[in-house]
């Protein structure tokens, strides 16, 4: 095991890019601020560097919530964060202190978008939990196919395509008018939820006519997960933790 040390005095640490990524973002966002106790707490657990994109950006920043609060990337927020926002280390469920025999479930969840969709970075071996792509490459679960995506890429070049522009398109078919007055107030412990649902040929026909109202993640992602097994018959696994909000 390395301690803090090495992990966070490092050569070529990744935050002087990531910091200048945040800045040039051409999409609107909120920083929130960094609990650093927390932040070098989640980085001793996991054993990464800040070399990393991932470890950096959890060591040095407390999230973003990208696009009026569409998209939340989770962080190492302090207590000045808007309410009901959880951190990295919630939301993957990271022992308050360090245990050297936590592991995450089959990778880490790195954001949610308001819909239900999650990032994830796959684990060592995404075969053996019954998800697409490479070990370290982000995923998509999303909301309107109940299924795992591959992107393609790593944390890195992933949070560089969302603040360049990307979710414009990435979201194009699931955004509706007035979109932004209805995601922006919401806290980062709730999503929306649809009638018809949004994986109906129905709701794919009108999404603008659909019924929306707001839900806790927690009952979201038990929605989105009990469905998916029922559909699918293969668990999707593990789609972040927000009990405690």
């Amino acid at each position: 095991m390395r301690d803090l040390t090495e992990l966070t005095d490092v050569e070529e640490p990744a935050w002087p890019l990531l910091s200048e990524a945040i800045s040039n973002s051409r999409v609107s966002m909120d920083v929130l601020p960094v609990d650093p106790a927390q932040a070098r707490g989640s980085l001793l657990q996991l054993q990464l560097t800040a070399r990393s994109w991932l470890g950096s950006f959890v060591l040095n920043c407390g999230g973003v919530l990208l696009d009026s609060g569409w998209l939340r990337i989770y962080g190492s927020p302090d207590d000045d964060a808007p309410p009901g926002t959880p951190s990295f280390a919630e939301v993957n469920d990271i022992p308050e202190r360090f245990d050297p025999a936590w592991q995450p479930e089959a990778g880490l969840v790195v954001a949610h978008d308001v819909l239900g969709g999650v990032f994830v970075v796959n684990g060592s071996d995404p075969a053996q939990a019954n998800r697409p792509g490479g070990p370290g490459e982000v995923l998509y679960f999303a909301p309107d196919s109940l299924r795992w995506d591959a992107l393609g890429v790593g944390y890195g070049p992933w949070l560089s395509w969302m603040m360049d522009g990307a979710p414009e398109q990435f979201y194009d078919t699931l955004r509706w008018p007035g979109w932004r007055a209805e995601t922006g107030p919401l806290p980062g412990s709730h999503g929306i939820t649809f009638a018809p649902v949004l994986w109906t040929a129905a709701n794919r026909r009108d999404l603008p006519a659909a019924r929306r109202r707001a839900v806790h993640m927690s009952d979201l992602m038990d929605l989105h997960r009990g469905t998916g097994l029922e559909l699918d018959k293969i668990d999707p696994g593990f789609l972040g933790n927000f009990d405690d909000y």
